[in-house]
């Protein structure tokens, strides 16, 4: 009997290349199984495959006559599913996988294919793919090919991705951070300091055998160890949200204080608005906009589940003037970006990006920057923030923006309210929040503070 698991984790992989998010495109897959055995084995292969594609393609291009681009979709997708399995899940038949695979190729009406989806599949099986790149042995230069062979097709990046890395960071660098990206994400959560506090949310998951530490960095994050909280009492309480460390921590570095006037510009689905409220202790004044009905929608699920009361919710377009007074002490732009951050929660987003879209989003953002100053008090926050890994949509921006703005200045490392604090280290010279996979084990986040002139 064909495992429903197989035939549905290549419809899934089908969904993801024609646009359909990884984390809707499996919760989808999930309402078609029964079984939670299969639904798990779905979400694992359909991320392991995008998580190492280009390594897996290497296999199969050494086993097949033809170009990949030449082979169907379909084919060439069931065969990435086949030897991720025969090569990284090591409880998995390896008769099970071929029989299964050759099937949900048929099934997907591609049945001139299925010899070639067998050999292919039983070469994999019995270890004849052709080896991969080996890692470098003697000193990497900026441009070394052989250590871009390594990162981007063993380690499984975008070549031009790995060579920015490898230029900006060094070899050992790049090296640990692709790394860091092939790993499984821990599943965190950040307390919601309204309704209870970290230690009592603790205690509280722990009696329900759900086992949490603290989080190295983010005040209110529990990093969840072992058990599904997911479900229980506490998540339907608005007790928690699942939110990832350097993301909460976005929300930290803004300083806000009871009694504010805050704009959070890009606010859905609502992660850092509810974190900014609950670090105001739901006093003061949060106005969170948004674009697109959809995201306001759960933008408004999120703000009510935190039960948070000081936030107001707007639809407005971030990139066009703001219909606000130039009242905020404090403005989020967190802005849309290419997420090259969240490789190791996101892996399909490696292959999506191309380089030259980095110049359109950096230009977005820089509008956006614009339009949330015009609405900053004299002495107020501008706090911009990215999930990008690129100086392109991060520094570049900023510098950018101050070059043509005399009214606002970087606040200095000097004066930041981290300095003196386990998140000192997360501080660069110039006063940014910049998270680093390689360097502290968080996805790569960027945040910078810019203060608004008296007097202007």
């Amino acid at each position: 009997m064909t495992s429903p698991a197989r035939v549905v984790a290549l419809a899934t992989l089908g969904a993801v290349h024609r646009g359909a998010d990884l984390p809707d495109a499996i919760a989808r897959s999930r309402a078609r199984l029964a079984d939670e055995r299969d639904r798990a084995l779905v979400a694992a292969v359909v991320t392991g495959v995008l998580r190492w594609r280009a390594a897996l393609d290497h296999a199969i291009a050494g086993l097949v006559s033809r170009p990949l681009e030449r082979l169907d979709p379909e084919v060439l997708d069931a065969l990435r599913l086949g030897v991720f399995q025969l090569q990284h899940l090591t409880r998995v038949p390896p008769r099970a996988v071929l029989n299964d695979t050759v099937e949900s190729v048929r099934r997907a009406g591609k049945s001139s294919a299925t010899g070639l989806v067998n050999a292919v599949l039983r070469r994999v099986a019995s270890g004849q793919a052709p080896p991969l790149p080996p890692r470098p042995g003697g000193p990497v230069t900026a441009r070394d090919d052989a250590a871009l062979d390594y990162l981007s097709v063993s380690l499984s990046h975008p070549r031009w991705l790995s060579a920015r890395w490898l230029e900006r960071h060094g070899f050992e660098a790049a090296e640990r951070w692709a790394t860091f990206d092939n790993e499984p994400a821990p599943l965190t959560l950040r307390v919601n300091t309204l309704a209870t506090t970290t230690d009592d949310l603790a205690a509280e998951l722990a009696a329900m055998n759900v086992s949490t530490r603290r989080a190295r960095y983010a005040p209110d994050a529990l990093v969840v160890e072992s058990g599904q909280p997911l479900g229980l009492p506490p998540a339907a309480g608005g007790r928690f949200v699942v939110q990832d460390e350097a993301s909460q921590l976005v929300a930290h570095f803004c300083a806000v204080r009871p009694g504010e006037r805050v704009l959070d510009a890009c606010a859905a689905p609502g992660g850092k608005t509810t974190a900014l409220a609950a670090a105001m202790s739901d006093r003061g004044t949060i106005v969170a906009s948004d674009l697109r009905p959809r995201r306001v929608g759960l933008l408004r699920d999120a703000v009510r589940a935190a039960g948070a009361r000081s936030v107001a919710i707007v639809r407005a377009d971030a990139s066009r003037h703001l219909p606000f007074a130039r009242v905020f002490d404090c403005v989020l732009i967190d802005a849309p970006c290419s997420g090259l951050g969240t490789l190791r929660r996101d892996p399909e987003i490696r292959w999506r990006r191309q380089e030259t879209d980095l110049l359109e989003y950096g230009a977005r953002q820089r509008r956006m920057l614009d339009r949330a100053a015009e609405v900053v008090r004299p002495g107020g926050r501008l706090v911009y923030a990215t999930c990008s890994s690129e100086p392109d949509e991060n520094e570049d921006v900023v510098e950018a923006f101050l070059s043509a703005r005399a009214d606002f200045e970087r606040r200095p490392k000097t004066v930041h309210p981290w300095v003196g604090t386990p998140h000192e280290a997360l501080l660069t010279d110039r006063g940014d929040l910049q998270t680093l996979p390689h360097r502290h084990g968080l996805e790569a986040f960027f945040a910078a503070m810019l203060v608004r002139a008296d007097g202007w």
